[in-house]
């Protein structure tokens, strides 16, 4: 007896997921050349995909911490401490990357562009404020923003709270993670046609004609950037584990970071992270409560922006900047990071407050923010890959590194 031939559509479904995605990144790239109407038409489903993935990541990360630490024993081992020292040094050090690349390669810019209207914090003390403040907010509000600090904050308090409940309580906790958790999976089964809508639209509206003026520019940034993703953030890892970090990094460029390129919002990415967090077989008290973390205060890109806009309108403007205030630029620039939204293009804002550091005014500071929304369809779209791949990276080589048990690659 024959068996029928699998339709082309059942062989589709039968490639992984990193291969579906590539597929749709082709076709997207193809409609965009052939037909910008089409393309423009197909935007829909890129947005539907980051809207899905916006809508389900508070809830994911309330009932997954909640759960976590309600059904967490005394004795079982969480690496959180490690973690939060590698996005600490991680970051730091990607700041310092940034101003020798800006050392090295020194750029001009063209300092025209209309100041783009916004609310820039007026300092550090600004940026720890809101983040204080994010802390205690409604939890419903924090919900609705997606405000993960406040999220994390109610759900870390709610698992403490419930630690003490009844049996049947805590199973049930788990029973709604799960179903979270299986909804999750679905949203990111549509990730390639997702992609599809998104690289299809953003390629139609923006192309690439309008970076040419801004290459140098563009070069410096994303190169600091692949720096501290192959070589910085590799050695780090290497430091955890004492293994050839290079799979680990590859495997969570290739499936976190391809859709953090291009969601380019953090906080959407955080369901995708959570989903290969579990495939790698990571220590679920810990990335649970790591990943949503590193969403927002792992932001090694955001200070790679940061730092090197900054040091290119210092160069324009011809202020000299010394050693000792290039150091105090990763310091602000880091912290600054640690305050990014993580939405897209959420560390430009920050730029005025870095500037601020060398006596710019406000309007030339805005202006440089202008130039950073023009070549935001790169740059945004690098620093969202390497700050989610980045949290995955650093979360399992701790979680390799302490329980000593391989990881599932």
């Amino acid at each position: 007896m024959s068996t029928a031939e699998p339709t082309l559509f059942q062989r589709l479904a039968r490639l992984s997921l990193v291969a579906q995605i590539a597929i749709g990144l082709v076709l997207g790239i193809a409609l965009a050349l052939v037909s910008p109407a089409g393309a423009q038409a197909v935007s829909m489903l890129g947005d539907i995909f980051i809207s899905a993935l916006k809508a389900v990541a508070p809830v994911l990360v309330l009932v997954l911490v909640i759960a976590s630490i309600a059904n967490h024993r005394q004795g079982q081992p969480t690496y959180l401490k490690p973690v939060l020292m590698l996005y600490l040094i991680g970051t730091l050090g990607a700041a310092a990357i940034a101003v020798i690349a800006s050392f090295a390669f020194p750029t001009t810019l063209v300092l025209n562009t209309p100041p783009i209207e916004g609310a820039p914090p007026g300092g550090i003390l600004g940026v720890l404020k809101n983040l204080l403040l994010s802390v205690v907010t409604n939890p419903v509000k924090a919900l609705q923003e997606a405000n993960f600090i406040g999220v994390l904050a109610w759900a870390v308090a709610l698992g403490i709270a419930l630690r003490h409940a009844a049996p049947g309580t805590r199973t049930m906790l788990n029973d709604v993670s799960d179903a979270i958790s299986a909804i999750v999976r679905l949203v990111i089964r549509f990730a390639p046609l997702g992609i599809f809508g998104l690289v299809a639209s953003t390629l139609a509206e923006s192309g690439f004609g309008v970076l040419l003026d801004y290459g140098r520019l563009l070069l410096v940034i994303v190169g600091s950037m692949l720096f501290v993703a192959l070589v910085f953030n590799p050695l780090l890892a290497y430091w955890k584990m004492r293994r050839n970090p290079y799979p680990l990094v590859f495997t969570c460029l290739r499936e976190s970071g391809v859709t953090a390129f291009f969601t380019r919002s953090s906080a959407a990415n955080i369901p995708v992270n959570m989903e290969l967090c579990k495939r790698l077989g990571l220590h679920e008290d810990t990335y649970s409560i790591a990943i949503p973390l590193g969403a927002t205060i792992n932001m090694a890109g955001a200070a790679v922006t940061i730092t090197v806009m900054t040091l290119a309108a210092t160069h324009t403007l011809g202020i000299h900047v010394d050693l000792p205030t290039a150091l105090l630029l990763c310091i602000v620039a880091s912290l600054a990071a640690c305050g990014v939204s993580g939405v897209a293009g959420g560390s430009l804002l920050l730029i005025p407050m870095a500037c601020a550091l060398f006596g710019m005014d406000t309007d030339v500071a805005m202006q440089v923010v202008g130039i950073g929304f023009i070549i935001s369809v790169v740059q945004d779209s690098v620093e969202t890959a390497l700050n989610s791949s980045t949290d995955i990276v650093f979360t399992a080589a701790v979680c390799a590194a302490e329980s000593g048990e391989p990881l599932k690659l």
